[in-house]
């Protein structure tokens, strides 16, 4: 379905502000003895995951989120109980999609990895990600492991929107799909082509817009998992097979969520734990930092209905911990330090577009050398961004500018589509460090500012700590500010609080991000020995 861009847009108009309302659910206790109970706090993952794709292989749980222009795309996360995560690595190594995806003439911002689906075929124990890129075509990646290598499978011409994917019991795949008009294709028996693709649902009116598909076989029935941006999720069922035909039932609408200042959770799927327990994983729109995860327990009516259990009329807060076997291990910290030692970034770190991979490298630090001759941060290449822990949190760099040249910009950004920086400039032999507000774009994603200097001291040596402290607390627009050291030990404030907007239109939420760009010619380099998200 070759969804023009205005429609979806116009698909997500709804407001994102949590809302009391009715909702399909059953109460959980709340006395003395369910608060002693083992629990867990809501946001599970207080960073931006988005459209969660959600599934278990033996004891281990798996995730995928959205990711748009960042690359690599598609991170997929993975968990011993469905509480704690990692990441474990990317299922589309490089978003290869065309020229604006490298910055190279035009620019992807808010195009690239939307909802996908991530699944997984016991018959030949390999990972399948699918999704489509730009309302063109739809691309099938396979793994054997989630950390990689990851490989393209195919290409199919039809583009599967918000797609989910399902592998039968047979082994046969199907993919759920669309925007309203919900249709079903089967592919072939080796994933690489569409056997057929069939309409089975067309969305009342009433209800508005169903997407973001999630595809199951429960108990021998067919389910549709859907969301109605951003408030509402929907569930079809089918006695029938996969083509249906599909009855509709509301899971929840207007539900208040856990995380104060923001929205209802939705968009997400289903997960079987061993023993039989079922949870549902959501976002929650929680701007200016983003989509964030939640986790809620599921139970089923007779006639084979999923029902969200609910906390006095709301999805939990907390909730008590998945009975699941003694984790193998801990997971990896999303937070904490780097210092860029091996032979490869970690897999928290993703590009603002594709990199130029010919100018940055890792191994006692990471030397960004300048890809781009450009006065506009959102032009640049090689920006290197880290997601924001929530509710708040510190991003610390050590930087070593010895190398820099004339012209050479920079340091440390809070990005998104309006954005500032902490870092240096050097010009005429001297290096500065500088507070920098007012990068904007417009809805269309074309910059409308490039930055004004708000502070600046002179710095000397070839080493410095930068830092920018992020509120990504969700309900209003909220500070970011920046500061500096000369030693690593005292910091000093460098400019006023800068404002960090809470519209949801870019999707994706702000991020800490590293870049060094020129603004007259190529040559310069900075290295960052030290990186560290902090919080309180």
């Amino acid at each position: 379905m070759d969804m023009s861009w205005s429609h979806h847009v116009l698909s997500r108009r709804r407001t994102l502000a949590a809302a009391t309302g009715l909702a399909a659910g059953a109460l959980l206790p709340t006395g003395p003895a369910f608060a002693a109970a083992a629990q867990y706090t809501n946001p599970v993952i207080w960073q931006d995951f988005a459209d969660i794709d959600v599934m278990r292989v033996g004891d281990t749980y798996y995730a995928s989120a959205s990711t748009m222009h960042y690359s690599p795309g598609a991170p997929v996360l993975r968990s011993y109980d469905l509480v704690n995560w990692e990441i474990a690595g990317h299922a589309v190594p490089a978003l290869d999609f065309g020229a604006k995806y490298d910055l190279n003439g035009a620019r992807g911002y808010v195009r690239g990895i939307w909802a996908s689906s991530l699944a997984y075929r016991p018959s030949n124990r390999t990972f399948y990600w699918l999704g489509q890129i730009d309302f063109a075509r739809t691309y099938l990646y396979t793994a054997t492991a989630v950390e990689g290598p990851w490989s393209r499978l195919t290409t199919i011409s039809t583009p599967y929107y918000d797609a989910g994917l399902l592998v039968d019991t047979d082994d046969t795949l199907y993919v759920a799909y669309g925007n309203t008009t919900i249709s079903v294709a089967q592919l072939s028996r080796d994933g690489r082509t569409q056997v057929r693709t069939q309409e089975v649902f067309r969305t009342p009116s009433s209800v508005g817009t169903l997407e973001g598909a999630r595809f199951y076989k429960i108990n021998g029935q067919y389910y549709i998992f859907l969301t109605r941006p951003a408030n509402g999720q929907y569930i079809l069922k089918s006695s029938n097979g996969p083509f249906g035909p599909y009855t509709m039932r509301q899971l929840l609408l207007d539900l208040r969520g856990p995380i104060p200042g923001g929205g209802v959770p939705h968009q997400g799927g289903l997960v079987r734990t061993q023993s039989g327990a079922w949870y549902y994983m959501a976002f929650v729109d929680a701007y200016p930092g983003g989509r964030m995860p939640a986790l809620a327990p599921v139970t089923w009516t007779a006639d084979g209905w999923p029902v969200v259990q609910l906390v006095d009329g709301a999805w939990g807060t907390t909730y008590p911990l998945p009975a699941v076997p003694t984790p193998p291990r801990q997971v990896t910290p999303m937070t904490g330090v780097d210092t860029f030692d091996g032979t490869s970034l970690k897999p928290r770190w993703e590009w603002n577009h594709n990199p130029d991979n010919t100018r940055w490298s890792v191994g006692n630090g990471l030397t960004l050398r300048t890809a781009t001759v450009t006065h506009d941060l959102y032009w640049a290449r090689n920006t290197l961004t880290h997601r924001i822990q929530g509710p708040t949190s510190t991003a610390t760099v050590q930087l070593d500018h010895s190398a820099m040249r004339d012209g050479d910009r920079a340091g440390l950004a809070l990005l998104r589509d309006s954005s500032a920086w902490i870092g240096l400039k050097r010009d005429g032999g001297a290096t500065r460090v500088v507070t920098v507000t007012g990068l904007t774009m417009d809805g269309n994603w074309n910059t409308t500012g490039t930055g004004t200097e708000v502070a600046s001291a002179p710095v000397s040596g070839g080493r410095v700590w930068l830092r920018a402290n992020a509120d990504i607390r969700p309900g209003a627009p909220r500070p970011g500010t920046f500061s500096y050291s000369t030693d690593g030990i005292t910091f000093t404030r460098l400019g006023p609080a800068f404002s960090m907007g809470n519209d949801w239109r870019f999707f994706m939420g702000y991020r800490f991000a590293l870049f060094n760009h020129a603004t007259q010619a190529l040559g310069g380099a900075v290295r960052v020995t030290r990186f560290e998200v902090s919080t309180p």
